[in-house]
């Protein structure tokens, strides 16, 4: 096995760029952009690809994993205004696509390109001081579009193996994480599907995004090996490519992304019979808007990466009337909101991860960098209400992030309420004063993660961001 360094002294830059990004409800609190080999970056100054998440409980400590160009960053985002990277795993150069996913300690990076590719499994249980490469190699398969975890399974979308045949999607046992082990692929049982760009699994029942195909909706079978079809949705648009989708915690609605041609927008479909895939909503930021990854959370919200036009947050909990809580623009550059695309329909933001016990939402752009961003007020203002306060009152709170107890100080003569609430906005703290404060609050039973505290008084409220870890 080989150990890799801590990288403290890798060449990077961490600039919170003295650039203004258009945006509503969402905020920047850190933004990394570590990957300044010029000499491995890929088509259209392209040096990042896909992201994800990981929470290290033992140590309470949340990290991005942003595929680069030429590996795979390692970022600690535990205090999100100074991210600082962790490690790196240097992988196959001038990459445009590397996906990544965790389970348990282990992170599964796949790489597709013409040519050469490895497939890499890290333990990451050392970090934030090192990581530990255990699998590079090309022996599972050569290359994998895009990756799925659903329990002790790993799917992999669009496998080329290194004799240069191909799967349109394969199912690998993880039991053993650092040896997976294939009992299926989905082209022994339906081998009319030629592709499968990326999937959305829970249960073993899953979402297939095929291309051109449209969508399909597969059962897998642990007693058999085999897998069966529970429904298709295809033929909605002409020449739309099926191209990645997210389900709701109920199980009724799946919204999905068409990435060609450019301009398509979002999907928001009812899935209560897989026999009749019925649409309920298309909607997108811009007409020009391209989304590209959508992650949604609970029945509620729906963070989609969009190409030039950035992160969107929907509010999807009426089915047939998502409306727009709030965007973060990664990509200035071009998009809607200045107006012209330029041409360039395939730059911007690749992905997002927003399952951080924090609440922080990780964004990785192609061009720009890592974004991590504050989503508080979009989930707490999914109508786009501002702070209403207009009175220039001294409102602080300190430590931030806070652990056992935070102080609030708050000068006024008037009664006034404060109240803090959890990411969903549930009032989970609540208290009345008759003038001044200067209290010390007891937070250490609260679950770590983002809130929103608030004090109001004589109609009006001043908002502050609280981030609380144990």
């Amino acid at each position: 096995m080989k150990k890799l360094p801590l990288y403290f002294s890798i060449l990077f830059s961490f600039v919170l760029k003295a650039q203004t990004y258009p945006s509503q409800n969402i905020s920047l609190l850190g933004l990394i952009d570590p990957n300044t080999n010029t000499t491995t970056i890929g088509p259209d100054g392209r040096k990042y690809n896909g992201c994800w998440g990981w929470y290290q409980s033992s140590l309470n400590k949340e990290y991005a994993i942003v595929g680069a160009s030429h590996g795979t960053y390692f970022i600690d985002v535990s205090n999100p205004t100074t991210p600082s990277v962790s490690a790196f795993v240097p992988g196959i150069t001038n990459v445009t696509v590397r996906e990544v996913k965790t389970y348990q300690n282990y992170c599964y990076i796949s790489c597709d390109q013409v040519g050469t590719n490895l497939f890499q499994i890290i333990d990451m249980s050392t970090l934030p001081g090192t990581v530990t490469v255990v699998h590079n190699n090309n022996n599972i398969f050569e290359s994998g579009h895009t990756m799925w975890i659903n329990g002790d399974k790993l799917y992999v979308g669009g496998v080329r193996y290194f004799n240069n045949t191909t799967s349109p999607m394969n199912i690998y046992s993880i039991a053993t994480p650092s040896a997976p082990v294939l009992l299926r692929e989905l082209s022994q049982d339906f081998p009319a599907i030629s592709y499968v760009h990326d999937m959305y699994v829970r249960n073993d029942t899953v979402f297939a995004s095929c291309g051109y195909q449209g969508l399909y909706v597969f059962k897998f079978n642990n007693t058999t090996n085999t897998f069966s079809q529970l429904g298709s949705y295809t033929g909605y648009a002409p020449a739309t490519y099926n191209h990645s989708s997210g389900l709701t915690q109920d199980g009724k609605h799946l919204l999905f992304c068409d990435e060609s041609p450019a301009g398509s927008p979002i999907r928001y479909v009812d899935v209560q019979n897989l026999n009749n895939i019925q649409p309920v909503q298309t909607f997108q930021p811009f007409s020009g808007t391209t989304p590209h990854n959508p992650f949604l959370i609970g029945n509620k919200w729906a963070v989609v990466s969009c190409y030039q036009d950035g992160l969107y947050i929907y509010d999807i909990s009426q089915p047939g009337n998502a409306a727009v809580s709030g965007y973060f623009d990664t990509y200035p550059q071009s998009g809607g909101n200045i107006g012209n695309y330029f041409g360039a329909d395939y730059r911007g933001n690749w992905g997002a991860y927003p399952y951080l016990p924090s609440g922080i939402i990780l964004a990785a752009d192609m061009q720009n960098g890592l974004f991590i961003l504050d989503p508080t007020n979009a989930y707490n203002n999914p109508v786009g209400i501002k702070n209403n306060s207009t009175k220039n009152t001294e409102f602080i709170i300190y430590p931030n992030p806070a652990w056992g107890n935070l102080q609030v100080s708050y000068n006024t003569a008037n009664a006034s309420k404060l109240e803090l609430k959890n990411i969903l906005g549930e009032v989970v703290l609540q208290k009345n004063y008759s003038g001044s404060i200067s209290e010390r609050l007891d937070i250490s039973t609260f679950e770590a993660g983002t809130y929103l505290i608030s004090i109001t008084e004589q109609g009006y409220t001043n908002y502050k961001k609280l981030v609380i870890y144990h």
